[in-house]
């Protein structure tokens, strides 16, 4: 089948594929931080550069997409052309994530892949994710007193 769009117009459809601060990344990230999480995005110095780090908790998240590593489900399709391109690609990437993921197990890690389609489709998927990284370090701020000497001010809080 012949592809409906020029090679330019593929191309510049293709290079808008983001592999960092997706919609389903920004989903999980925002949620988390909302119930008092703190962690920092694709650190270099791990292996795959997970999306979200815990160092303290010693766990990484990855949000993967579906259709680039192969997860079953709807969106788990193959392009009808060029087959043997898109199954060697996607072979890797699967190859590339077990890979990432032992090595971080093997360096004490502990890995939570976040699905597209779960972060979509199930309410009880920020449950599971919770469950995983255990409860939040809440920060507890005590308000300063306000009738001392710097009432008012910004910053007093």
């Amino acid at each position: 089948m012949a592809d409906i769009l020029t090679a330019q117009e593929r191309s510049v459809l293709m290079g808008r594929i983001r592999g960092a601060d997706t919609k389903p990344e920004l989903f999980v990230r925002r949620a988390l931080h909302a119930l008092g999480y703190r962690f920092r995005t694709h650190v270099r110095g791990l292996a795959g550069r997970p999306d979200l780090v815990f160092s303290r908790r010693r766990k990484a998240v990855f949000v993967h997409g579906c259709f680039w590593h192969r997860h079953g489900c709807r969106k788990t399709y193959t392009p009808k052309s060029r087959r043997h391109f898109w199954q060697t690609k996607f072979t890797a990437n699967v190859e590339r994530d077990k890979r990432v993921h032992e090595q971080l197990a093997r360096d004490g890690w502990r890995v939570f892949v976040a699905w597209e389609c779960e972060i979509e489709a199930d309410d009880a998927f920020v449950d599971r994710l919770v469950a995983f990284l255990g409860p939040p370090r809440i920060l507890e701020r005590t308000p300063r007193d306000p009738t001392g000497p710097l009432a008012g001010e910004p910053g007093t809080w």
